[in-house]
């Protein structure tokens, strides 16, 4: 497969415990082998349980709102511009601080199957 353009509209959506992840980019959408990209949406004032990517490593990048990414080796600071990475096997937990929205675009890599690394899955 070549080339993969996919709208907003056209991203599937996932209801994952405090927020929703759209899904844009992955093996099973476009043929990408190496990598996952997605876009997750933090309601105001939410913070679902952490949880940990036993096998990816992520990055996220803040587009609006503010936060933090909380962690045992310690908390970042979430504004629009700031980009974070959380090596393999981190517990990390998103807090929006609210009352707009935490709107993140998200990247993993190897590919991520949506909410397979939430608690209790």
């Amino acid at each position: 497969m070549g080339l993969k353009v996919v709208k907003r509209e056209e991203a599937r959506i996932f209801n994952l415990p405090g927020r929703d992840w759209l899904h844009y980019i992955g093996p099973e959408t476009s043929g990408a082998k190496n990598i996952t990209v997605g876009y997750s949406v933090f309601p105001g004032g939410s913070a679902p349980e952490g949880h940990v990517h036993p096998t990816q490593e992520e990055v996220i990048y803040i587009i609006s709102g503010t936060g933090e990414l909380v962690t045992p080796e310690g908390t970042a600071d979430l504004e629009p511009g700031t980009v974070v990475y959380i090596p393999i096997g981190l517990h990390h937990q998103t807090v929006a601080h609210g009352p707009d929205p935490l709107e993140m675009v998200t990247s993993f890599s190897p590919p991520v199957v949506p909410g397979s690394y939430e608690e209790g899955d």
